[in-house]
């Protein structure tokens, strides 16, 4: 049984205007004192054909679907963004889908950023924590006994089209594979059953994630031989890539030009059939085109 914290909604949020907050929420609070905020009996129902319908998500066009199901009625949002880590990496490989015409690439890549994007910044957070973790701009900063709210500039959220989002994630550095999620846009009032709902689905979401990236019909173990070869200079920059360096550091780094960098992404895209650069770096590690160990 879960007790969650009761968050109290800010009736004026004049003083708000500037200011985002960060919620986190704890499934350990004590609320001894408040109305117990377990899910309703429709909501317990929609979860648990939720975690049926978990098991046979085993691609991208699986995992839309799943999202725009069921689990809008739970956690209703317009933007899911997924990062996958490997046992050795430092830092989450991204990917993206959006139901919104607002949110794109640069959107994406300004998020997860590795030195500022709003994403890695929230990550380091959540890291320290392990509980969900919102960012709106609804509620007033303050500390409480097992979440908190801190301020943020809302510039920052209405620039990167995230608006409202939620972060929460499964495994850590010593798990073969961490996966972490971003849902955002979410509407209507965030709340601590949504985040009861995000710690209960996620261990079923990671399985999900997990087949998606080593599923058979997603990456084959070897390299297929329609594969276009990987040349050294790519394979090179595709080890940077992994890494999260942009094309302008990857110069720096070869002494090459930008430009040339990003044709020789290009090609990497195109030979390894996918759309960015997040799932580049995933492909080209399962295929084997990446050394882990460097």
């Amino acid at each position: 049984m879960f007790n969650l914290a009761v968050i109290k909604h800010v009736e004026n949020t004049t003083s708000l205007n500037k200011q985002a907050a960060i919620i986190i929420i704890s499934s350990n609070y004590d609320t001894s004192n408040n109305h117990n905020l377990g899910m309703s009996e429709d909501q317990r129902i929609v979860f648990m054909e939720l975690m049926a319908d978990s098991l046979r998500v085993s691609n991208r066009p699986n995992l839309f679907n799943w999202l725009q199901g069921n689990f809008q009625y739970l956690l209703n949002h317009e933007i899911m963004i997924f990062g996958v880590k490997l046992e050795n990496d430092e830092d989450y490989t991204f990917e993206y889908s959006a139901s919104t015409r607002y949110f794109k690439d640069t959107h994406f890549n300004d998020s997860v950023k590795k030195a500022d994007g709003v994403i890695n910044q929230a990550i380091k957070r959540w890291d320290k924590m392990r509980l969900p973790l919102f960012y709106c701009n609804t509620l007033a900063a303050a500390d409480y006994n097992n979440f908190s709210v801190q301020s943020i500039d809302e510039t920052i959220m209405q620039a990167t089209e995230l608006k409202n989002f939620v972060v929460h994630g499964f495994g850590d550095n010593h798990s073969k594979v961490s996966t972490l999620v971003v849902f955002a846009r979410i509407n209507g009032q965030l709340n601590a059953i949504q985040a009861q709902f995000l710690e209960l689905i996620m261990p079923h979401l990671h399985c999900a994630l997990v087949r998606i990236i080593t599923t058979k019909s997603n990456f084959s173990s070897q390299p297929n031989k329609d594969l276009k070869k990987i040349t050294d200079r790519e394979s090179e920059i595709l080890q940077w890539v992994q890494m999260g360096k942009t094309n302008w550091e990857i110069s720096a780094i070869l002494a090459i030009s930008p430009l040339t960098v990003k044709n020789h992404v290009q090609n990497i895209l195109r030979k390894l059939d996918v759309q960015n650069r997040g799932q580049a770096a995933v492909k080209a590690t399962k295929l084997g085109l990446i050394n882990m160990g460097k």
